[in-house]
């Protein structure tokens, strides 16, 4: 019974940032800033697509699903992030290190399966065009959101099982700033080292795997466009990917600083600072890409906008109902 005791720990203390003491103020001051625009952006991305008709295609369906997935992601990371930086609440519960790290890898995985889905919407809009609207029906839209989430729930469950049934019996304070999976295992008495093979397999596979699909449809998307006798019609027809090559690049480009530096010794609280880009500075980039490189999207959002300033003055001043009911249409 002691030893089932000493395994199972009541909770853990989470190191953060008090390697850097001196900028703690700055950081929490920043990833509040960038947590609220990563916040307002994704919830803004969904509200206009639900708002506007023409935007209930199949693209901007996973455009949603994704600002969902990335939403929940920096819900489950950043608010307890933030709380680390403020002295004397840094603790956190057996169950809700568990739910961190279950919820932290199914949004994560999540989030790398709907890429890969949207290559292959971007795929068979542009390589097969007069078949997409047979191929990317409605239900076959929602299966692969579903398959998505499920995915990425299932994948999030087993590596939370793997790492939670280890006997925690060194020392329980965590050095990271939320309950990731490397400085867990570092405080695991046996077995450490097996897990942390499999996890990494596990992701590895995965993340490799929706990469190489990726690469594979923008493979025949780029001989398609090669293949298109105008400059015009070539840039139009990558200009509807490009937003997604932005974030591609900056999701797997994120992941792999992530990967290379657990392979290289760093000083106390160096992988915590590094870690911060993919946690914190992916997502708050993400939906600026959508925002600034969609130019459906990018519209839609102007003529909410102009819609919401224009019903505001007519509240404000009633003779102006006129000009609220032509903005509206």
């Amino acid at each position: 019974m002691q030893r089932d005791n000493q395994s199972t720990p009541r909770g853990f203390v989470l190191t953060g940032f008090s390697h850097f003491p001196e900028l703690q103020v700055a950081l929490f001051v920043l990833f509040l800033l960038m947590h609220v625009v990563t916040v307002a952006g994704n919830m803004v991305i969904m509200v206009v697509i639900g708002a506007d008709r023409g935007l209930h295609v199949p693209m901007y369906l996973f455009l949603g699903a994704l600002s969902f997935s990335e939403l929940c992601y920096t819900f489950s990371i950043t608010p307890k992030m933030l709380s680390g930086l403020v002295p004397g609440t840094r603790a956190i519960s057996f169950l809700g290190c568990a739910a961190q790290t279950h919820f932290s890898f199914t949004f994560g995985f999540m989030h790398s399966f709907l890429l890969t889905v949207m290559g292959y919407d971007r795929y068979v809009a542009i390589c097969h065009p007069l078949r997409y609207n047979s191929l990317m029906t409605s239900r076959v839209c929602v299966q692969l959101v579903v398959a998505s989430w499920l995915g990425g729930g299932l994948l999030g469950l087993l590596v939370t099982c793997a790492v939670f049934q280890l006997p925690f019996c060194q020392s329980h304070r965590i050095d990271h700033f939320f309950c990731h999976v490397p400085p867990l295992l570092q405080l695991a008495c046996a077995g450490g080292e097996v897990v942390a093979t499999i996890v990494n397999v596990l992701c590895m596979t995965t993340l490799l795997g929706c990469c190489l699909f990726i690469l594979l449809s923008y493979a025949f998307i780029l001989g398609r466009i090669l293949q298109m006798p105008s400059a015009e019609g070539r840039h139009k027809t990558f200009s509807t990917c490009a937003s997604h090559v932005a974030v591609v690049v900056v999701h797997y480009g994120c992941a792999s600083v992530i990967y290379l530096q657990c392979k290289l010794p760093h000083a106390a609280g160096t992988n915590a600072l590094i870690d911060v880009s993919y946690t914190v500075f992916t997502p708050f980039l993400s939906p600026i890409i959508f925002s600034l490189r969609t130019k459906e999207l990018k519209n839609a959002l102007w003529k909410s906008l102009r819609k919401s300033f224009v019903i505001m003055n007519a509240n404000f001043w009633p003779g102006s109902s006129l000009s609220c009911r032509s903005a509206c249409c």
